[in-house]
């Protein structure tokens, strides 16, 4: 099992380093070639106008939506839960629309250094710890979107079947639960990772 990592910005070496506590295998993904080796993507941190545009000139845009219809897990953190929503504002901007929800761009203020707050989960007992770096803000989601993790009444992670979406950054804490939970589900959906490469 390797779980491809979106390697243009953002602190994509971070997610690599929980994975590896875990016993995960990781792949830095920059074409459509790493692409294909991987069975499930993580959508770091970053700009995601930076980011959307890369996707688009590397041929990574179309694949990436491939890649989610052929029920292979993504999970996207900050920016990349900003590329996943379906409806992005603060400015508008195009996006990947996997995930059918409304985010607003820097939800929390331009922020130069990372804001930790504490808010409930329901993969947790105890509250999660959540960093944000001029993070977004889940305005709404569609019905079948399930909320995960909760900050002032707003979602801040969010899953609807193989997709899963951050407005933080788990990489950024001592806790895995989110990436544990991440790998629980490339578990469950191993049956689609042997289906044929893109």
């Amino acid at each position: 099992m390797i779980i491809g990592i979106l390697s243009i910005q953002g602190d994509f070496a971070a997610h690599a380093a929980v994975l590896q506590t875990l016993g995960a295998q990781s792949l830095e993904v920059r074409t459509v070639a790493d692409l294909r080796q991987s069975d499930a993507l993580i959508l770091p941190g970053g700009e995601s106008t930076t980011q959307l545009q890369f996707l688009q000139e590397e041929g990574l845009f179309d694949a990436i939506c491939q890649f989610a219809a052929k029920g292979r897990p993504i999970f996207g953190t900050c920016a990349g839960a900003i590329l996943l929503a379906t409806h992005v504002k603060n400015p508008p901007q195009p996006s990947l629309a996997l995930l059918d929800m409304t985010i607003l761009r820097n939800g929390y203020g331009r922020q130069l250094a990372s804001d930790v707050f504490f808010g409930p989960c329901t993969l947790k007992k105890d509250p999660l710890e959540m960093v944000f770096i001029r993070g977004p803000i889940i305005e709404s989601i569609a019905p079948g979107i399930t909320v995960l993790a909760k900050l002032h009444g707003s979602p801040t992670l969010v899953q609807k079947n193989n997709l899963l979406a951050a407005t933080f950054h788990p990489e950024l804490t001592n806790d895995p639960t989110v990436h544990k939970h991440f790998l629980s589900l490339i578990s469950n959906s191993a049956p689609a990772t042997k289906s044929p490469r893109l």
